[in-house]
């Protein structure tokens, strides 16, 4: 892994683990093994690097998504391999996080990715509910964008509901929980 890659992982790292005021150039250095020199080589400062990181963050959880929503099978089960997939459930989403730093939700440039991944997945949710309508496996009067938007809350409510539990367990009930409710319009 040249240098430009151990900074953004390490970034991505401390954000999730830190937050941003917590991720400092020093500790992302330290991390990375990479020198001052060589970060702002790469980067022009904590902020890009951080954004940097962020959108890696987020283009990695579009990826592990769509795995799951592209391939083979039900619209159900696509969903079900999606929302049970092996996750830290303590550790919380590295996206999912940013949401609760307010130097992130502060920064439009740091905000957008975090806001566009949200979407991106409320929105493939969506269609892969409307293609479950359209073919009949489920429920004509199921709504879509209501559903995917309930499934992103409940999947981002589990992170948070596990964490304060200190139970990764509860984050299963909840995904348990959020499918019992999705296969009730299963034809």
């Amino acid at each position: 892994m040249d240098t430009r890659e151990r900074l953004i992982a390490s970034t991505r790292e401390l954000l999730w683990e830190r937050g941003y005021v917590g991720t400092s150039p020093k500790a992302i250095q330290e991390r990375s093994g990479a020198g001052q020199g060589s970060m702002y080589h790469h980067f022009r400062g904590k902020p890009d690097l951080a954004l940097a990181a962020i959108s890696r963050s987020a283009e990695e959880l579009r990826g592990r998504a769509e795995a799951e929503f592209g391939g083979p099978g039900t619209v159900v089960g696509r969903i079900t391999a999606y929302l049970r997939r092996e996750r830290d459930a303590l550790k919380g989403c590295p996206v999912g996080r940013l949401t609760q730093d307010p130097d992130v939700m502060a920064d439009p440039e740091l905000r957008r990715p975090v806001e566009e991944t949200f979407a991106w997945l409320t929105d493939r949710l969506a269609g892969l509910l409307s293609e479950g309508r359209a073919s009949g496996e489920l429920d004509a009067g199921l709504d879509p964008v209501a559903t995917a938007t309930a499934l992103v809350a409940v999947l981002q409510g589990g992170y948070v509901l596990a964490r304060a539990a200190d139970s990764a367990e509860v984050y299963a009930r909840a995904m348990d929980g959020a499918l019992g409710l999705l296969t009730a319009h299963v034809r």
